[in-house]
């Protein structure tokens, strides 16, 4: 039934989440309450389009929008300052080398007001997710200082894109352009970027139906992959590590 939403318990099923069009017009897309944040539910409830949002001191919170913002990685506009920027300012990008680092620097509010919703309890379930595979950073370096980055999550060929922030200008940008070509070499299809900003409209981001947006999870969220580290000392696309069991 619409207009209410699904209390979970930490001891129900790792996917029992409603079908997402029963979540909420008002708030836009709340789906569900409670539950817990084990990798196991975390990577169930992406393959449904859904992620946890919610400040502390609130119970977890399941989202799933409509409509969805989305970025397709061939789709990037990279403009004439941020080519200037990726080629001239000294900038370094790596992968995996930091993800402690990004996500703390995503959730500090002095870095990135309002990334404060990303509390120790979040911070510790990606971590945990980053360490079996699935969630990865994007890092900026400026003589070996990090300056910019971003992380999110990896199922299939879809990547959840979670958190940036920068430190020098245009330093998130280059990273998320990094990001753009990895995904593009490893075949992935979309970036799922959950809610619209100007910042990502700007970058080529697109709001779609979320009917649509499940459709194409339906097609690409189980395609092969095979989770593991990205960073540059990593096995190129294709000779990824084995599986990791969840």
């Amino acid at each position: 039934m619409r207009g209410s939403i699904v209390w979970l318990s930490e001891h129900d099923s790792p996917d029992a989440f409603p079908p997402v069009d029963r979540a909420l017009v008002e708030p836009d897309g709340l789906l569900a309450a409670g539950g817990d944040l084990s990798p196991i539910r975390l990577l169930a409830a992406y393959r449904r389009g859904i992620f946890p949002w919610y400040s502390r001191g609130q119970p977890i919170l399941w989202w799933c929008p409509d409509p969805r913002a989305v970025l397709m990685p061939g789709q990037l506009k990279v403009s004439r300052s941020l080519l200037k920027s990726s080629r001239n300012r000294g900038f370094v990008t790596r992968m995996d080398t930091s993800f402690r680092d990004v996500i703390r620097a995503c959730g500090s509010s002095e870095l990135r007001p309002g990334g404060t919703w990303l509390s120790p309890e979040m911070r510790a379930a990606y971590i945990k997710l980053h360490k079996l595979g699935f969630a990865h950073s994007v890092e900026t370096w400026l003589d070996d200082r990090l300056v910019g980055g971003l992380y999110g999550v990896a199922v299939g060929r879809m990547f959840f894109g979670e958190s940036m922030f920068s430190t020098e200008r245009d330093a998130s940008k280059v990273a998320l352009k990094r990001l753009c070509e990895e995904l593009l070499a490893r075949g992935f299809h979309m970036i799922d970027c959950q809610m619209s900003t100007p910042h990502l409209m700007s970058l080529g981001a697109q709001m779609i139906p979320r009917a649509q947006f499940t459709e194409a999870l339906a097609e690409h969220v189980n395609g092969p992959y095979e989770p593991g580290l990205w960073n540059d000392a990593a096995s190129p696309p294709g000779n990824e590590p084995p599986p990791v069991e969840v």
